[in-house]
C-alpha cells in the first residue's frame, strides 16, 4: 500500500466532528498504535478502523511511517484546510493561493513552472508568517505528472479537502488559420488538464469521505465568461471553456456520492495579470497583433475596448473571485454550477 491509498482514510478517521486534521510525520515513539495493511487491501477505511483505537491522534503505518494528528484553531474561512492551486506560479492561481492561506488553509501550489512555484510559496509562507504554503511542480496535460504532484500532496499534508483547477493557456486566433498545434495545446490545458487533475484528486477525497461521512470536499474551476458565451476569433479558448462546464456538470452529478462538490467560477477578463499584460504573450499583444479589436493600435485600445462592454466598466479582480470561492466552499446545497463574475458583462436567464 502507498500513502496515497492510505493517509487519507486515517485522515478522515482521526477526524474530529467536521475538521479533518493535518497529518504530519514524525518519528515513531514506541507507543503509538501500529496499522499493518496488506498488498491489495480493498478495505482500506475498513481495516484501519478495526485497528485504530478511539480518539487516537498518532499512529504507525507498517511501510509508510508515523503520523500525528494536527488541528488548528481556526484563523479564518478556510482554517485547517488543504487546497492545492494549479496554475499558481503567478497571476490568478497565486493570488487565490495566497489568499486561502490567508483564511487558515494549507496550500499546495502547483505549475509546471518549478522554480516560480516554489518561490510563490516561499513568498506566501513569509507573508502568512508560518509554514502554509509549498510548491509542486506539475504538467497537467500529464497523467503521471498529476498523479505524482497530488501524491506530494498527500505525503505533506495527508489528504486534501480543496481542488482548485485554474491552470489555463490561451492561443488567440481565427478558426480560418489557427495553427492545429495552438488548439491542441489549449485543449490539453484547459480541458484534458482539467480531467486528469479531477482523476487524480477526486479517489483521495472519496477516500476521506468514506471514514468521515459528514465532511464535505470541493473542486472548483477556474472557468472564464469565454465558457457561458462564444469568444470572436478565440474558438479555441472558448471550446475549451465550454468543455470544462460540460466536465464540471458532469464531474458533480458523479461525485456527489463521494461527498464531493463541483463547481466552476467565470471570471470576467482579468486585465491585471499575465494572461493579459505579458507583453510578449499577453492578450493584450495577441488580440492586437490578430486584429480581434478594430483599430486598436495600443494595448490601451485594447483594454479600453474590453472595458467598455462590462456595466460595472472595470475588470475582474482576485477579491472578486475568492467571493465565489468561499460561496461555493460554504454553501451546502449546491453542485454543478457556473457562477458568473463578469461585472454584469454576462447576464444568465
Amino acid at each position: 500500500m502507498d500513502a496515497v491509498s492510505v493517509l487519507p482514510a486515517l485522515r478522515g478517521l482521526m477526524a474530529k466532528g467536521n475538521a479533518l486534521p493535518r497529518l504530519m510525520r514524525v518519528d515513531a515513539r514506541g507507543g503509538e498504535p501500529v496499522i499493518a495493511l496488506p498488498d491489495g487491501c480493498a478495505e482500506v477505511v475498513a481495516a484501519i478502523r478495526a485497528q485504530l483505537p478511539a480518539g487516537a491522534e498518532c499512529a504507525t503505518l507498517t511501510g509508510i511511517g508515523t503520523y500525528r494528528a494536527v488541528f488548528d484553531a481556526p484563523t479564518g474561512r478556510a482554517s485547517g484546510k488543504v487546497a492545492v492551486v494549479t496554475g499558481a506560479a503567478q497571476g490568478f492561481g497565486f493570488e487565490i493561493a495566497a489568499d486561502l492561506a490567508k483564511q487558515g488553509a494549507y496550500v499546495a501550489l502547483a505549475d509546471i513552472n518549478a522554480e516560480g512555484v516554489n518561490a510563490a510559496a516561499e513568498k506566501i509562507n513569509a507573508s502568512c508568517g508560518r509554514a502554509a504554503a509549498c510548491g509542486v511542480s506539475v504538467n497537467v496535460a500529464d497523467a503521471g505528472s498529476v498523479r505524482d504532484a497530488l501524491g506530494q500532496v498527500v505525503a505533506a499534508f495527508g489528504g486534501v479537502d480543496m481542488l482548485v483547477a485554474n491552470a489555463g493557456v490561451l492561443r488567440a486566433g481565427s478558426v480560418k488559420d489557427l495553427p492545429e498545434k495552438d488548439l491542441d495545446f489549449v485543449t490539453s490545458v484547459n480541458y484534458k488538464g482539467y480531467f486528469l487533475c479531477v482523476q487524480a484528486a477526486a479517489p483521495i477525497m472519496a477516500l476521506q469521505h468514506a471514514a468521515a461521512s459528514e465532511v464535505w470536499f470541493d473542486i472548483i474551476q477556474i472557468n472564464s465568461k469565454s465558457g457561458l458565451v462564444g469568444s470572436n476569433k478565440n474558438g479555441a479558448y472558448a471550446g475549451s471553456k465550454f468543455g470544462g462546464i460540460g466536465l464540471t456538470q458532469s464531474f458533480a452529478m458523479e461525485l456527489v456520492e463521494d461527498g464531493i462538490k463541483v463547481n466552476a467560477i467565470c471570471p470576467g477578463n482579468f486585465y491585471d495579470g499575465p494572461l493579459w499584460a505579458d507583453p510578449e504573450k499577453g492578450l493584450f499583444r495577441q488580440y492586437l497583433d490578430s486584429g480581434k479589436v478594430p483599430g486598436a493600435k495600443t494595448f490601451e485600445d485594447v483594454k479600453r475596448f474590453y472595458e467598455s462592454k462590462v456595466p460595472m466598466r472595470r475588470g475582474c479582480t482576485t477579491p472578486d473571485v475568492m467571493k465565489a470561492v468561499y460561496y461555493l466552499m460554504e454553501q451546502t446545497y449546491e453542485t454543478g454550477q457556473a457562477v458568473p463574475v463578469t461585472g454584469g458583462q454576462v447576464m444568465l436567464a
